[in-house]
This record gives C-alpha cells, structure tokens and sequence, in this order.
C-alpha cells in the first residue's frame, strides 16, 4: 500500500495548474481501488478551504489579466482578424475560468473521502520537544506548530508501515520549515531525515510528487494521467456554437413550414424561397426528421444553444 500524506501547499500548487487534472485523477482513481491511501488531516482539510478562496480568486484574476493584456495589444496593433479573434476569447474566458476552478472543488471532494488521522497526546508531546530541542520544523522563529503535527503524524505513518511493501510519501513545497537550508531543497532537512528510510519518500513541490509517483506506482498511473490527457475536450468555440444553433433552426423552422402547408396547401407560397434556399444548403432529403423523436431532438438541442448564448429555455421563435 502506498500512503500519501500531501501538505495544503502542494494541493493548492495541483489546484491552480492546468494540468492540475492528470494528477488529481490519477490519484482519485488509485484511491478508490484501494492502491494508495491519502492520509487527511483535519487541519489539511481545514487549511486547505481556509486559503480556497483566495487561492480561486487569484487563478480567476490571473486569467483575467492576461486576456486583458492579450486584448490590448491586439488592439493596438491588430487587424480585423484581431479582433475577430478578441471576440472569440472573450466568449471562451469564462469557460476557461471555470474548469480552471473545477480542481479545487475535486481536491475538496477528494480529502473529504480520505482517511481522517488527527493528532493525539503523544503527537502535541512531540510537538513540545521538538520545540525545545529547536528541531525542524521548529527550528525557526515563527509559528510552525502545525507543520510540526504533520510531521509527527507523518512519523507515526512510517512507524506503523506494516512492512516493506507498505511505501509512504511526504509532499510538501514548503522548503523553510521542510528542507536542507541552503542547500538542495529535494531534500528534507536534517533533522527530519530520519523520518526517511528506504520505504519513506520526501517529494519536494508538485514535480516531485508527480515523479515519486511515477517511480512507485509505474505505467499503471502514467496511462490514468495520459489517458485524462487524451480525453481532454476543448471548449467549443463561440463560432462553433452559433453554427450549431443556425443548422438546428434551420432543421426545426423547415419542418414547421413543411407541417403548416400540409394543413393549409392554399398557403404554399409562403417562405417557399426561404424552403428552397435550406433545400440547396443541406439537401431536401436531409431536412425532414425521421420520427417525432428526432424532432423532438432538434428542438432540444435548439434550446440547448440558445441558452448557453442567453436565450431563456422556453425561447423558440422559430
């Protein structure tokens, strides 16, 4: 079994990559076949939805920003197709913005399920001694009292480590309080370094979480994450969408027009120009729907796009 034990700095580092979802499937996936275990503590937990929102705001404005920036260059210097193209993003950035804050909701999801460990009283006595003896995490003056329960905590996982099969891991990207000072931050600290036998990893920041992974669990997450990767879909582009919508009205206002003249054939000429243009565009025998179901389809989808541009669901003025 492995056991993860992830401070909140490295899962807010996952949380605002883009590619923060190869990573975080992976590890929902081998969680829940019971290949690897995350270690959750309540102050993990509580720390991580405690800086949530600053951290969501910060990804939001950072994708704000650089659209702005974009936007003003083009502005300045572009052509029609500048601008075309400034249109386009600026239908996309919510998009962009939103899936970039979907791995903060499954990270929160995802330590919720994880195993609860919480200090006890031998873990706040260790934390005293290591204080007096100055030992990292404490080695500093400032307030490290809680990273120096994650580090007993840690020490109990490695103790309690039923065998050599049994391999631990201790992410974190806090190099002041976790790692060698000036020096290789990979590393842990020396006082710390016992804490990291054979069967115990230090992973410094995302990279190194990402790479021990790799190393301990093999193709069986390389191919999760390629295949997380593969099945990306992009966010369809305003063009696409409104493309889409024209086709489907096109489709649910001929099949109208065709059911009107079939009551009242006096009334033929009506949007017959507008009929024959559809006919030549898409081909008469592909316009009707085969059963009430299709039609009913279309107007689905009709309605479907309409909303997505602004439309209320009811809205079809066709």
């Amino acid at each position: 079994m492995l056991r993860l034990l992830i401070d909140t700095s490295v899962w807010l580092d996952i949380a605002k990559r883009r590619d923060g979802q190869q990573i975080i499937v992976p590890l929902r996936v081998l969680f829940f076949q019971k290949k690897l275990e995350i270690l959750a503590p309540s102050l993990i937990l509580d720390e991580f939805e405690r800086n949530r929102p600053r951290v969501e705001e910060s990804v939001s404005t950072s994708i704000r920003d650089r659209f702005k920036a974009i936007r003003q260059d083009l502005q300045e210097y572009g052509d029609t197709q500048a601008s075309e193209w400034i249109e386009e993003m600026a239908h996309l950035i919510p998009h962009v913005s939103a899936r970039s804050l979907q791995n903060f909701s499954e990270i929160s999801t995802l330590l919720q399920s994880a195993t609860r460990v919480d200090p006890d009283q031998s873990h706040y006595e260790a934390v005293v001694r290591r204080g007096l003896d100055k030992k990292a995490p404490l080695h500093q003056n400032k307030n490290s009292v809680a990273d120096a329960l994650l580090v007993e905590l840690y020490a109990t996982t490695v103790r309690t480590a039923e065998d050599r099969a049994d391999q631990c891991v201790f992410a974190t990207s806090n190099y002041q309080d976790f790692s060698v000072l000036n020096g290789d931050r990979r590393k842990p600290h020396p006082d710390l370094a016992p804490l990291f036998p054979d069967h115990s990893h230090y992973a410094y920041e995302v990279s190194g979480l990402v790479a021990i992974l790799t190393e301990l669990i093999g193709d069986e997450y390389t191919e999760i994450a390629e295949e997380v990767d593969f099945l990306a879909e992009d966010t369809r582009s305003l063009l696409d969408i409104l493309e889409a919508q024209e086709e489907c009205f096109d489709r649910v206002w001929y099949t109208r027009s065709i059911a009107h003249i079939a009551r009242n054939p006096s009334q033929e000429d009506l949007g017959r120009k507008a009929r024959e243009r559809l006919e030549e565009k898409y081909g008469a025998e592909n316009l009707l729907p085969e059963s009430d179901w299709e039609f009913g389809y279309w107007n689905g989808k009709l309605a479907a796009l309409r909303w997505v541009l602004g439309s209320e669901w009811d809205f079809l003025d066709t």
